[in-house]
């Protein structure tokens, strides 16, 4: 009988890989501190009708592979059938070998649902079933689907608009078995050159119930709701930006081009980058003061493709990898803070690889003896979290600082059926290690590098953001 694909040593290459694997990598809990998970499906537990409600919807990793396959969007986004869109992702998954959807895929299946067989068109049909079935049993809500991972911690991602009313809900409700925290976004309240900023802003004034008219309301109102945030339990903000700008400004130059773009004028890009570099401080320097960790993902070029932009909206499968200058800017936001006292705990994560060397050095530059590994360069993102990106980011890492301190690996994800990527980073990094041991380029000494291997997992994020551990916390109610 043929050994299926999915196997105990799965991507596990020798002995030493497969020791550090199965007994000390593997029984480690989840701290997934970065996601995209919708906390209403948390909070509620919902139980998901099928697989493809959880599988496909969202995903638009599949999505891409499914388009250039030439599936029509009617069975993508559409509205086909739940079954039909499963059956047009199984057709399309043969021909995702070599791309990491072949491997995430199975693995999924394996985990979740216990099926080992190959998801192809001839078989999608039974797996439909047999998953959609488990799906509807109690044990595979939501909750049940996170606890079969050994997730204790998970970190939604929010706009400072948000109520935060899921995770007061699931905060005075919740299973002791895992713990849901947020991060702080405020992408659209930096991005001035966006047509929708001045929309916006009145949102987000009435969020916090004061009318945004002059740039000092505007840091009055998002310190507002960074305290409002914190007293929900949030200990992160994140930023999803091209690079990081930096101008120097004066605060009456910032007022007054802030004053400019709310009468509808069109900035000069050097009036944009002095806004964005002075609110980026502001918020960054308000960070530091609650002790928060401020991450930075760096370098997509989004929203390609404008015609199905508009028809689809953002999110959907039209972003790739830009080419954006990152180092200089970086260096002189980061020092800027530093020279203040003001830097944060801060992750910096890039989508070039070409720039993995920028970051693992740029790091060491603020690393300044106060906390272990006080800034990192956070996992391969996105295009990179796959098996070639994982090693070329830890090797960049190793080569330059120190992986010992890494906080390991997220899953930047919209599905709950994501979490076996934690399984796959680990068994890369694993297989990484073993093959190195095994080579004599790192000593045998199972428990020093099973240490580490444990730290990369789990310990290193469970210090680095010292969240509650399955503890119930009362809800905080504004």
């Amino acid at each position: 009988m043929s050994k299926p694909f999915i196997h105990d040593n799965f991507l596990l290459q020798n002995k030493y890989a497969e020791e550090l694997y199965h007994n000390y990598a593997s029984k480690m809990p989840i701290i997934d501190y970065h996601c995209h998970l919708t906390p209403n499906d948390i909070a509620n537990n919902t139980q998901f009708e099928n697989i493809s409600k959880v599988w496909i919807y969202g995903d638009h990793y599949k999505w891409r592979a499914m388009r250039t396959l030439g599936v029509n969007e009617k069975f993508i986004t559409g509205n086909a059938s739940d079954q039909e869109k499963f059956q047009n992702w199984a057709k399309t998954v043969p021909y995702t070998v070599r791309n990491p959807l072949f491997h995430w895929t199975h693995l999924e299946l394996a985990r979740y649902f216990g099926i080992t067989d190959l998801l192809n068109e001839n078989s999608a049909d039974a797996i439909f079933e047999n998953a959609s079935a488990q799906l509807n049993q109690p044990e595979n809500s939501c909750l049940g689907l996170l606890s079969q991972m050994n997730v204790e911690t998970v970190c939604t991602t929010e706009d400072p608009t948000d109520t935060l009313q899921y995770h007061q809900q699931f905060a005075a409700n919740q299973d002791a078995s895992l713990y849901m925290s947020t991060s702080f976004r405020p992408d659209k309240s930096i991005l001035i050159d966006a047509e929708t900023y001045t929309d916006y802003l009145k949102q987000l004034g009435e969020a916090a119930d004061v009318e945004i008219s002059t740039f000092d309301d505007l840091k009055n109102v998002l310190r507002k709701r960074i305290e409002y945030f914190h007293k929900n339990g949030c200990k992160l903000s994140d930023h999803g930006l091209n690079y990081i700008p930096f101008e120097n400004f004066t605060e009456a130059e910032v007022a007054a081009i802030f004053t400019k773009r709310l009468d509808g004028k069109t900035l000069e890009t050097s009036e944009s980058h002095k806004f964005q570099t002075a609110i980026l401080l502001f918020l960054a320097e308000t960070y530091h003061e609650f002790g928060w960790v401020q991450q930075f993902h760096l370098g997509a070029l989004r929203n390609n493709n404008k015609r199905m932009l508009s028809q689809l909206g953002p999110d959907t499968g039209w972003d790739s990898i830009g080419d954006y200058p990152q180092a200089e800017n970086l260096s002189k936001f980061l020092d800027t803070l530093d020279t203040k006292d003001k830097l944060t705990k801060t992750i910096l994560y890039n989508l070039n690889p070409a720039d993995n060397e920028v970051l693992a050095t740029m790091i060491g530059n603020f690393n300044d003896g106060s906390v272990k590994g006080k800034v990192q360069f956070g996992s391969g993102w996105w295009f990179l979290d796959q098996k070639d990106g994982i090693i070329k980011q830890v090797n960049a890492l190793s080569n330059m600082g120190l992986i010992s301190c890494f906080i390991g690996m997220l899953t930047d994800s919209r599905s709950f059926l994501s979490f076996p990527r934690h399984e796959y980073f680990r068994r890369v990094i694993c297989n990484l290690f073993g093959e190195e041991m095994q080579k004599g380029e790192l000593p045998t000494d199972m428990d020093w590098i099973g240490k580490i291997v444990q730290d990369i997992s789990y310990n290193n994020a469970k210090d680095y953001f010292n969240f509650p551990v399955t503890a119930k916390k009362e809800a905080v109610i504004s």
